[in-house]
């Protein structure tokens, strides 16, 4: 999951480890920590980005 943090915010995986996130960060982060980022209103979600090639100059793959 991507997310973009909009303000400061620590993931806490286990009782041993903090990551701590930025506001302003475009990071990929487990879904967990996405979606409790997301929740409390810290983060917004990243669209992904489209897997379609390239499209050539004429208009063709």
């Amino acid at each position: 999951m991507k997310v973009r943090f909009t303000e400061d915010y620590d993931y806490k995986p286990t009782r041993a480890c903090t990551i701590a996130y930025k506001a302003g960060m475009v990071e990929t982060v487990k879904r967990a920590c996405g979606e409790a980022a997301v929740e409390q209103g810290k983060a917004v979600e990243i669209a992904p980005a489209s897997r379609q090639g390239k499209v050539k100059s004429d208009g063709s793959n």
